[in-house]
């Protein structure tokens, strides 16, 4: 490649992920758990002799570049520019630019974090390549990444995408009121991913889920002084809501209280893996009846999981389209077959390691 210094760099290797429980709930506060997933991103690389910054896609026939000498924001979530201005906060400088290409295993747009997984590469690449590299550990790199992709530009959601992908395996993750990761190390077996091939308004939807039950949470404190949404139960005072906002407050609390007894039975040394996928369905019931973020395709896919053997599933991401997956420990060859029977794409996947260096 022109204006490339030929010196052996390194590839950047993030995973995907899926939510397990607390879909729709991490940036209310609430803990999730996320589990890392085995299709990841990769970013690859030199540096270049000039300031030119230059990303080679062919995973979709595109090319990106600009100039480290420009670092304004000319597209929305210009998360390239970003990052390198969360590292240049951290100290890092970089004399010369870079030629990088990005490809990915990650279904994209679909509620998997394949941005979030590209994110966590750039900064880890970033980290190793500045003029004076920085060995950053996993969390350290999910951080600039939320900041980078979340708060540089004032976007509606939580930490659960950055630090899950970052850190790997599966996490149970506080952000309330410090920061608080936990690794479990269940051995759950084989999921099944099916992707609906159907866009989704994730701004929208999060938007929506989002304000409306910040207002009902603040709602409520006034009622209920002394209760946070941590410790808020169905016997609050909701005289002062409607009948859908009450709806919508008790949703918000079974979830909360799913992921508790997820957490519970993931905790054990050989969990009940009928009872998690249990859990899965039920939660999946909140997010498509009182969230409302599931679509007819998605619930067919579920229900063809389901049928095929599966233990459990719900809706992974922020809704609207996107993806699903399914709990299929036994037969996981045989669900990803029902699911591309009624349109869908299918992915076998486990847990995996967080962003690595290959």
């Amino acid at each position: 490649m022109t204006g490339v210094q030929t010196c052996a760099l390194p590839i950047l290797s993030t995973p995907g992920r899926i939510c397990l429980f607390g879909e729709h709930q991490d940036y209310l506060g609430l803990p999730v758990i996320a589990m890392a997933i085995s299709l990841r991103g990769k970013i690859k690389g030199e540096k270049r002799e000039d300031k030119e910054i230059i990303f080679h896609k062919p995973d979709l026939g595109e090319t990106e570049s600009f100039s480290l000498n420009d670092l304004s924001y000319t597209k929305p979530r210009d998360y390239f520019k970003s990052g390198i201005k969360v590292c240049q906060n951290e100290r890092l400088t970089f004399s010369s630019g870079f030629e990088c290409e990005i490809t990915s295993e990650i279904p994209i747009r679909a509620g998997t974090s394949s941005s979030s997984a590209i994110m966590v590469s750039w900064i880890h690449f970033l980290s190793r390549m500045a003029d004076e590299p920085a060995n950053w550990d996993q969390q350290k790199i999910g951080k600039l990444a939320y900041k980078a992709e979340v708060t540089e530009f004032n976007e509606p959601g939580g930490m659960m995408d950055q630090y899950s992908v970052a850190v790997g395996n599966i996490i149970y993750l506080e952000s309330e009121p410090t920061l608080s990761i936990q690794t479990l190390n269940p051995n759950l077996g084989a999921f099944v991913l099916g992707d609906s091939c159907e866009p989704k308004d994730t701004m929208g939807i999060l938007s929506r889920c989002r304000d409306s039950r910040i207002k009902l949470i603040q709602k409520l404190k006034h009622k209920n002084l002394d209760s946070t949404i941590h410790a808020l139960n169905d016997q609050a005072e909701f005289s002062d809501l409607k009948e859908d906002e009450i709806e919508l407050v008790k949703g918000t609390l079974r979830n909360r209280d799913l992921l508790y007894e997820g957490l519970a039975e993931l905790e054990k040394d050989e969990p009940n893996n009928e009872l998690i996928g249990s859990l899965f369905t039920e939660h999946h019931a909140v997010l498509r009846d009182v969230l409302k973020v599931s679509t007819p395709k998605i619930e067919s896919m579920l229900d063809a999981a389901l049928d095929a053997g599966a233990l459990g599933g719900k809706i992974n991401g922020s809704g609207g389209g996107g993806c699903m997956f399914a709990y299929a420990p036994n037969n996981s060859e045989a669900i990803a077959e029902a699911i591309e029977k009624v349109g869908g794409k299918s992915y076998i996947v486990r847990a995996d390691e967080g962003t690595i260096i290959n």
